[in-house]
This record gives C-alpha cells, sequence and structure tokens, in this order.
C-alpha cells in the first residue's frame, strides 16, 4: 500500500509539473495569445478543491482587475479562498480585498474573522499581510479591530510584522479619527523599537497623523539619530524632515564672537632688519571680530550622524541630508554636502534637473564654495534648455570669487554661445555676460566688448537683448562711455529692431547735457525726424523723448538770465510781469484780440525768442509729426511734454521730470525669488508659478526656538529602566545562562562547577583539567563537612527563634493589660 501511495503522490506532482510548464509556455506566446475566459469557467476555477486551478483563477481575476475589467461578480467566490493555507492564494485574495472592500463593505466583514484568526499564523509574513489587509480595508465599522490588531501587533516577535502595525496607524486614523489617542500610545511604542526599520516606518505614520506632537521624540531622539544611518532611504528622508523640525524647535541658535587676528600687508620693511619693537608689531596687526555658532551637543550628534548618508545612492537622501545641514549647521557642515550635490550631476537629466535647483539655492548663500567645481557647469551639447539656464545662472554666481583663468574660461564660453544658432541660448548668454560684468567691474570692459560685437548681428533680438544688457553697463559708470554713445550712435542706420533701436536713442537722450554745442544729440534727432512717420511706436515715444530732451537743455543754456533775476525781487517772485511786458511793447500796449488764444496745445509756444534756432524748429516739426500720429499714447505724452516746456522760463519742473538722475539697474539672478523655498521641496522647483507661498500644502521650516524657551534638556535622557527590561527582554537563553554564570560564579562551591574551578582559589585543581579519585573524595568529605556545619547553625537558629517568641509572647501580654486598664479608666471617666 505504501509503494502505491508513493506511486500515485509522484504521479500528482509530475501532472502538476506538466500543467506548469504548460502554462509558462502558453502565457510565453505573447499578450496577444492571452484570452479572458468566461465568467463561468473562472468561477468553476475558484471554487475547485485544488489550489492549482484555485490561483490560476485568481490570476485571471487580477490580470482582468489591473486591466479595469467588471470583475465584482467574483467577490464571493474569491473572498471563501481567505481561509487558504496556501500563501500565494491569500496574498491574491487579500489584493482583491484592498480594491473590492468599499463596494461590498457586507461581505468583507465576513472575511474579518479569518483574517483575524492569520493574526496568529506561525508565518510572520502571513500575520503582517493580514494586519495590512485588515488596515487597508476602508470600512469604518472595523476601526476598533484595526486598533485591536495593531495592538497585537505592537509585542509580536517578529520585527516585520511590527513595521507593518507601524504602518497601518495611518490607514487606521484616516478610518476613525477618534482612536488618536489610542494610536498616539502605539506610536510611542513604536518610536522606540530596537529595530531601526520599525522606527522608521513609526516616523513615516508620526508625520502622517500628529506631526506637531513633538513632545513624543524627546526620549526617542538619540536612538532615532543612532538608528537613522540604518534604515531604508524612505525612512531616512522622514526621519530627516523630523530632525530637522525637531531641532529648530529644541535647540536655540547661539552665537558668540571670536577675536581674530591678522597681519596688515602694508610693506614696512623695518622688520627685515629686526629692528622692530612691540609697539611695531602691534601696528602691523589688526584685531578683527567673528560671530561663530555653537552647536548644542544633541544637535552635533545629529550632524555628525548624518554624515555617511551623503555617500547614498539615493539623490532624495543626499538632498535631505544637505537641507539639515543649510538649515541647522555651520558653514564647515554646509562644505560637506557641496561635493555630494555636485555628484549628482552624473545622474539623468531629471535628477540633473532637481539638484542644479539646489545647488543654485545653496550657490545663493556661499558662492565661493562652488569655485573649485566650475568646471562641471559647463554646458554640454546634450543639455536640455531647463539644464543650460540653471549651469548659466551658476558660472554667474562664482564669477567674481574666480580667479582670473576662471573668469576668462567662463567669458570664452559666454562668448561663444553667445554665437551659436540657438536663439535662447544666445539670449541667455548675453543677460549671462551682463550679470558677469555687474558682479565685476574689473572685467566689465571686457564683457561690453564682447556686447557690442552682437549689435552688427543680423538677429533682431539678439541685437535688442545685447544693447539693454550695454545700456546698463552704460549707466554705471556714464562719464567713461561718451565715446560708446556714439559709437551705438552710429549704427542706427542699420539697425532694424524697435527695441534696439528706442534702446539707442534713450542712451543718445541721456547724454544729450554734455558738451553743450558739440553734442551729437541734435543731430541724431535731425536725422530721425526725416523717417521719424515710418518709425515703430517704441522708437516713436523714444524721438519725442529726446526731442523734448535736447529742447530742455537748450533752453536751459540760452536763458540763464531768469534765475539771477528771482533773488532781487524776493517779495513777489512769482509776477511773470517781466515776461509779459515785452509782449505789450512790441504790440504798443495792445493785446491782440483777433489772435487765437495761446494754449498748451499751439504748435509753437515761445517763437517769438529764437524763431531761426535749429533745435527750436525741431521741436516744433516733431510736435507737428506726433500730433497726427495715429497712437493714443504717443500723442498724450507728447502732449505732457508739451505742456511741460510751454513756458521757456520755467524749466524747474520739467528738468526734474526729464533729466532726474537714473538709479543704476541691478539684473538680480533669476533664482533669488525662490531663496525663500525649503531645499527639496517641489516649491523650490516651481517657483513663482506655484504661488508667492508656493505650492499647496508647503510648510516653511519654523524659525529658531528662543533662548530660554527651548524644552528640557533632560526629557532626552534615555530610560534606563526600560532599556534594561529591554536587553533581557531581546536576550537568547544561551547568553541568560552565561550572564547567569558571570554573576553567580564565585559564590558557588566547587562541587557544581562541574570538576573545574571557577574562581580560581581554593583546593581544586587548575582550569580544563580531569580531576582524580582523590579530589573527588576530598571535596565529598568537605561537603559532608559543610553539611554538619549547617545542621549545627540551624539547631541554634531554632533555639534562637523559641526564645525570640517567648519574649514576643511576654510582650504581648503586656501590652493586652495595658490595653485592658486603659479602657477601665475611660468607662469611669465616661460615667
Amino acid at each position: 500500500m505504501e509503494s502505491i501511495s508513493r506511486i500515485s503522490s509522484l504521479l500528482e506532482s509530475a501532472r502538476e509539473l506538466t500543467l506548469d510548464a504548460a502554462q509558462s509556455a502558453r502565457s510565453s506566446r505573447g499578450a496577444g495569445a492571452l484570452k479572458t475566459l468566461p465568467p463561468q469557467q473562472i468561477k468553476k476555477l475558484l471554487d475547485s478543491r485544488h489550489d492549482r486551478e484555485v490561483l490560476e483563477g485568481l490570476r485571471k481575476v487580477i490580470s482582468m482587475m489591473y486591466r479595469s475589467q467588471p470583475c465584482l461578480t467574483f467577490f464571493s467566490s474569491v473572498v471563501k479562498n481567505v481561509a487558504s493555507p496556501n500563501i500565494e492564494i491569500k496574498k491574491l485574495v487579500y489584493i482583491y480585498l484592498l480594491n473590492h472592500a468599499e463596494q461590498e463593505p457586507d461581505l468583507a466583514l465576513l472575511s474579518i474573522n479569518t483574517i483575524q484568526k492569520s493574526l496568529s499564523d506561525g508565518n510572520p509574513q502571513v500575520r503582517a499581510l493580514a494586519l495590512k489587509t485588515m488596515s487597508g480595508i476602508r470600512v469604518p465599522v472595523i476601526s476598533q479591530i484595526v486598533s485591536l490588531a495593531i495592538k497585537k501587533g505592537l509585542g509580536d516577535m517578529s520585527p516585520y510584522v511590527r513595521k507593518a502595525a507601524a504602518l497601518a496607524i495611518p490607514k487606521c486614523y484616516r478610518l476613525d479619527p477618534n482612536t488618536l489617542p489610542q494610536l498616539l500610545d502605539y506610536l510611542s511604542t513604536l518610536l522606540g523599537d530596537r529595530q531601526y526599520y520599525v522606527a522608521g516606518a513609526a516616523v513615516t505614520a508620526f508625520l502622517e497623523i500628529c506631526p506637531e506632537r513633538l513632545d513624543l521624540i524627546h526620549k526617542h531622539y538619540r536612538g532615532l539619530v543612532k538608528k537613522l544611518v540604518d534604515m531604508d532611504e524612505w525612512s531616512q528622508m522622514a526621519t530627516l524632515h523630523l530632525m530637522t523640525i525637531f531641532s529648530r524647535k529644541s535647540f536655540p541658535k547661539r552665537t558668540r564672537r571670536v577675536r581674530k587676528v591678522t597681519a596688515k600687508s602694508n610693506g614696512n620693511q623695518e622688520n627685515f632688519y629686526g629692528d622692530s619693537d612691540a609697539e611695531q608689531e602691534e601696528e602691523d596687526t589688526e584685531e578683527t571680530s567673528e560671530t561663530i555658532q555653537i552647536l548644542d551637543p544633541d544637535l552635533e550628534l545629529l550632524l555628525k550622524s548624518i554624515k555617511p548618508l551623503l555617500q547614498s545612492r539615493n539623490s532624495g537622501v543626499v538632498v535631505a541630508v544637505s537641507r539639515c545641514y543649510v538649515a541647522l549647521g555651520t558653514p564647515d557642515y554646509i562644505n560637506h554636502c557641496i561635493g555630494p550635490l555636485i555628484a549628482l550631476l552624473r545622474g539623468p537629466s531629471d535628477i540633473q534637473h532637481i539638484a542644479l535647483y539646489n545647488i543654485v539655492s545653496v550657490c545663493l548663500t556661499r558662492p565661493e564654495a562652488f569655485v573649485k567645481y566650475a568646471s562641471h557647469f559647463l554646458i554640454r551639447s546634450t543639455d536640455l534648455p531647463q539644464v543650460w539656464e540653471l549651469k548659466l545662472e551658476l558660472l554667474t554666481l562664482i564669477f567674481p570669487h574666480c580667479d582670473a583663468y576662471i573668469k576668462s574660461l567662463i567669458l570664452n564660453e559666454l562668448e561663444h554661445f553667445s554665437r551659436g544658432s540657438d536663439r535662447e541660448l544666445v539670449r541667455e548668454s548675453v543677460r549671462a555676460i551682463g550679470r558677469c560684468a555687474q558682479s565685476d567691474s574689473r572685467t566689465s570692459a571686457r564683457c561690453l566688448r564682447l556686447l557690442l560685437k552682437q549689435i552688427t548681428s543680423l538677429d533682431g533680438n539678439l541685437v535688442a537683448e545685447s544693447l539693454t544688457v550695454i545700456r546698463h553697463l552704460i549707466q554705471q559708470d556714464p562719464a567713461s562711455h561718451t565715446h560708446t554713445v556714439i559709437r551705438l550712435a552710429k549704427n542706427l542706420d542699420t539697425a532694424t529692431n524697435p527695441r534696439a533701436r528706442a534702446t539707442i536713442i534713450w542712451l543718445v537722450g541721456e547724454f544729450a547735457g554734455i558738451d553743450g554745442e558739440n553734442n551729437i544729440a541734435p543731430d541724431v534727432l535731425r536725422i530721425l525726424a526725416k523717417g521719424f512717420a515710418d518709425e515703430a511706436e517704441p522708437a516713436k515715444l523714444q524721438i519725442v523723448l529726446l526731442a523734448a530732451k535736447v529742447y530742455l537743455h537748450h533752453l536751459n543754456r540760452t536763458a540763464p538770465e531768469p534765475e539771477p533775476i528771482k533773488p532781487s525781487s524776493p517779495s513777489q517772485p512769482s509776477q511773470p510781469s517781466h515776461d509779459y511786458a515785452g509782449i505789450e511793447e512790441g504790440n504798443e500796449g495792445f493785446a491782440s484780440l483777433d489772435s487765437p488764444p495761446q494754449t498748451s496745445f499751439s504748435p509753437l509756444p515761445e517763437p517769438e525768442s529764437e524763431p531761426d534756432h535749429p533745435i527750436i524748429v525741431l521741436w516744433n516739426y516733431i510736435l507737428l509729426l506726433a500730433r497726427y500720429d495715429t497712437s493714443y499714447d504717443l500723442r498724450d505724452r507728447t502732449r505732457l511734454y508739451k505742456s511741460l516746456l510751454a513756458i521757456p522760463s520755467s524749466t524747474q519742473l520739467a528738468s526734474l521730470m526729464l533729466l532726474a538722475p537714473k538709479p543704476i539697474p541691478h539684473t538680480p539672478s533669476p533664482s533669488e525669488s525662490r531663496t525663500s523655498f525649503t531645499l527639496g521641496s517641489a516649491s523650490l522647483v516651481v517657483g513663482e508659478e506655484g504661488g508667492m507661498h508656493g505650492l499647496k500644502g508647503y510648510e516653511a521650516l519654523p524659525p529658531w526656538v528662543e533662548a530660554g524657551s527651548e524644552p528640557d534638556p533632560s526629557l532626552r535622557e534615555p530610560d534606563f529602566a526600560r532599556n534594561e527590561y529591554e536587553e533581557k527582554k531581546v536576550m537568547t537563553a544561551g547568553q541568560i545562562l552565561d550572564s547567569a554564570m558571570k554573576d553567580f560564579r564565585p559564590s558557588v562551591s566547587p562541587s557544581m562547577t562541574n570538576g573545574f574551578n571557577a574562581g580560581g582559589s581554593g583546593s581544586g585543581t587548575a582550569p580544563g583539567k580531569e580531576k582524580t579519585l582523590d579530589d573527588w573524595l576530598a571535596e565529598s568529605e568537605q561537603e559532608e563537612s559543610e553539611e554538619d556545619d549547617d545542621d549545627d547553625d540551624d539547631e541554634e537558629e531554632s533555639g534562637e527563634t523559641e526564645e525570640e517568641s517567648g519574649d514576643e509572647d511576654s510582650d504581648e501580654a503586656e501590652e493586652e493589660e495595658s490595653s485592658d486598664e486603659d479602657d477601665e479608666e475611660h468607662d469611669r471617666l465616661v460615667k
């Protein structure tokens, strides 16, 4: 019979292997060979008694589920297999339950009892899977059952189950927020777990349900910091985020001023001959003060513990450590994270893009630390536009801190790309050259030469961008760029871009007051007036402004008499009688009543003063041309300038408006608006597009806690009693026996050491040596003598106890007699 059963089992296994091979061959034919079975056949597979057929039916159902096909009709057939001992079947049933429990809550509740039984399974993987499934069934009725399952998982021997319990806490909270007090107790226990992956999952749950309850972290702070290096990457990022917030709210930022002695480089040669005295040495040295940050010991423990994470293969961990160093650390710690951030540029383009945003954010605060990595920011031909834009910005940020060789290299790169074919790259390169010139005045001359070469380009946008940057450079030092403006004015004949022409005309107008009559502005205005009608609106606006400035300078030069006349009559400074007296004398005292009234719109405001001067003729001609232009803006501005200059003797307001000194423009770095966002956040990447306060859900880092308001440092001290209990709890049986032998070995008699002298004293033999017959006899005699001594001691002790008991009885009798007497006296007093 035994041979027959063995043969039948072999045949059954061979049949299963054949079916599995056929199934694998059928699945390897391709996706086109997969055919959806009819529902009746799938139900037949699910109701089968063979695990292989049930597994095949479940695979069909799961494939239909992930292809968004209706499979709710198989709910009852699938759920009844939840009690199967096959773990593969359990996994598929649990996956199906997690996706369809909300649609069939009543049927899902029928499987809760079976899932609860799986919590006591001998396989820790089954227990963890059952806990995960029970917490994932989104039916609010079972919230208390899930809470009890989590409580049971806390005390599980397997850390895999405890991790599943930690991950189930947020799910239970979403089911029923009223269970928060219970969950906080569970969470406090899990945060102190000795296994790092359990503690990491607990931190993730903590950040999701109660990130403001930092009081739960104090006693686990040092333990979490020590386990941080061993956690998985996602737990590391969560823990680093928690530790950054915790440190800001628990450790005040303390600083101290330190005196620093530096030597003066005054070139004094007296020290060469050794004739200098102590006073001379004091003069040659200079004392400066420097502010340094003092770190709390616990904060320094965190900063030192996370340093190995800079070598992590996960870019998110590297950025999280960098955020922690930038937000909490000193400049020395920030320098440690710069190299790993640069190493992220060797990754894929999407990681490069995110890493560059974080590098730029750090570079805005510490640009000198990135100088040695300048070669990593050079643009490659394969870089995406989003990447080379940030690289150009980094080159301009480190430019003023580089040496002459690196500066020359950066300018050569920018000059090369400014002559390229990509318009966007050319425009950004020109802007980068302008930012380099603004940040370092010693290279502004070379940058200006590079930009002047671009104004002859056929690309109008490039010329306009170059002229805008040139205008910013000229405004920084106008006195030394007179010849540059003349050179630009000569390019008006070839420049066709309206923005470029408007920029040149504006620069000519700014220099219209230099050299008086020898200035080129009137001649430029004369040439521009010929083609005024053909100009674009931006150029027309600047031509009218140029005409107003030229005419105003002419009035200031030719009419200086009113200024000394005004102080001679201080009592009546506002009388304009002297202006109109000449008019009345010319008309022999008669007003020209037939002439039209002079208004601010008259084409010739003061033709009588100097009717033949070319500047006045040009001014009137420009006013006439602008009066009939189709642009409303141009006509309104023309009337404004005409009103300002209507009275030639009163030009103070016009000078204040038109000839006021212009502020020196400063082109900020494009990413300066992102400095308020936290390193590693999505709002840092999105920037202003996400809003002024970042994307929805963004939370900025809290400010440093004020000194004196920080929590008591004793809260972070470990609980010794609890740690000893945990150490004993996790010790193996062998370790417990070894520790017991170490504790009690000196007090144990030689006969209890199985023939070996434990303490190294007494009449026993040396350790590790076998005992002879004489030794055994001597030990037996010694034991007998010890037993006799013990009997004698017991007899003496018994006699002493009898005497003591007799004394006690007599004492009790005396106490009873005294108490009776007291009662009799009390009764007499009462009577």
